[in-house]
């Protein structure tokens, strides 16, 4: 073997020695982000079950100093926005016959039986 071929193979192997603890280091950096997401992964598990469920009515409520209910909807409705208060079904019966508007997307007057 000539000293030029010895020279290569030196350099060739440290060379491989230097990506070797590259790898290793990529392959922790890997590691760590993984864990990181897992942890995420479970805290955001772990909040959506600890989330209350929507309620299965809710009112709008106007602007003001009395806030009178504006809108009854079915609970989570995308329309529901604003100033809401939790009823019960009894208290949004009780608003549907009084007048109070029922929503037109979530149909909250269709759902509890209360049509015109």
């Amino acid at each position: 073997m000539s000293e030029d071929s010895s020279l290569r193979l030196y350099a060739l192997r440290v060379l491989e020695r230097v990506q070797l603890r590259d790898l290793e280091r990529t392959r922790r950096w890997i590691a760590t982000e993984e864990q990181r997401a897992a942890e995420e992964t479970r805290a955001a598990e772990r909040r959506e079950r600890l989330r209350p469920p929507p309620p299965a009515w809710v009112a709008t409520r106007g602007i003001g100093t009395r806030r009178e209910p504006t809108g009854v909807h079915v609970g989570g409705c995308y329309m529901a926005t604003g100033m809401t208060m939790r009823l019960t079904r009894e208290q949004a019966v009780r608003l549907l016959a009084d007048g109070v508007e029922a929503c037109g997307h979530c149909r909250p007057d269709t759902e509890l039986g209360v049509l015109d």
